[in-house]
């Protein structure tokens, strides 16, 4: 992603609706995994920090980014070991495997996603998990996804399939952020004929507007650790090492 973005993710990730809702989803998924008590965490792609705080709840967290401002920003925000790296051919902490590695809204931004699943596989635990967050619907693609330099967005079926290559076993699969999904695909296919003006969503939105956002998003977190929406905006998998 282009430094400007990463600039922007560091000055809203902590009350943006959409970092923080998420967060909160991932929380309560993770919460359910059952992880061991002294549980080594892999970050790949952490951009700026903002999930690190949340990880070091289940376990001790280490990232990965390439980026070298959104690197320092996240050595800054936590106490967790940040080196540089990136998918598919530079995963550092060689050696290490992790009882759980988080790909969050990061695949998107590899072009051979198929090689960078198989390269996270082997960073993981026999027996281990991943956590795979990725855009939803290619139909969606658009303005957006040029600005964060999106290779692709996928369905279900399309990230089971990419999973089940890379050797890694679907333990669950669906999406989230679906109460929301006919608003955001409503402003998705409407800016394709009307301007937007160049903001980024990652903006933070007016205050009244980003709770009410959060307070919808975030009401998803009591479904997801039994049971994930068949549609939404983002898809989501739990996948485990054979």
């Amino acid at each position: 992603m282009d430094s400007s973005v990463y600039r922007l993710m560091a000055q809203t990730q902590e009350a943006h609706w959409w970092f923080a809702g998420r967060r909160k989803i991932l929380r309560a998924i993770i919460a359910q995994l059952r992880l061991p008590a002294c549980a080594r965490i892999l970050e790949i792609g952490c951009g700026t920090g903002g999930n690190l705080p949340m990880l070091t709840q289940f376990g001790t967290v280490c990232g990965v980014e390439i980026d070298d401002f959104a690197l320092a920003r996240a050595r800054e925000v936590s106490n967790c070991e940040i080196q540089k790296g990136w998918l598919p051919d530079r995963i550092p902490f060689h050696g290490e495997l992790f009882d759980l590695v988080c790909l969050l809204d990061v695949l998107e931004h590899v072009d051979d996603d198929e090689a960078a699943l198989s390269a996270v596989a082997k960073r993981i635990k026999p027996g281990g998990l991943a956590v795979v967050t990725v855009p939803a619907y290619q139909w969606l693609y658009g303005s957006h996804d040029r600005l964060h330099h999106h290779y692709r967005r996928y369905s279900a079926g399309h990230l089971r399939r990419k999973a089940t290559v890379a050797g890694l076993r679907v333990l669950r699969l669906g999406y989230f952020n679906a109460l929301l999904f006919p608003l955001i695909a409503a402003v998705r296919l409407c800016k394709r004929v009307l301007p937007s003006g160049g903001r980024d969503e990652a903006a933070l939105p007016g205050h009244k507007l980003n709770r009410w956002l959060y307070g919808v998003l975030s009401f998803e977190a009591a479904f997801a650790p039994r049971a994930f929406f068949p549609f939404g905006a983002t898809c989501i998998a739990v996948l485990e090492r054979r």
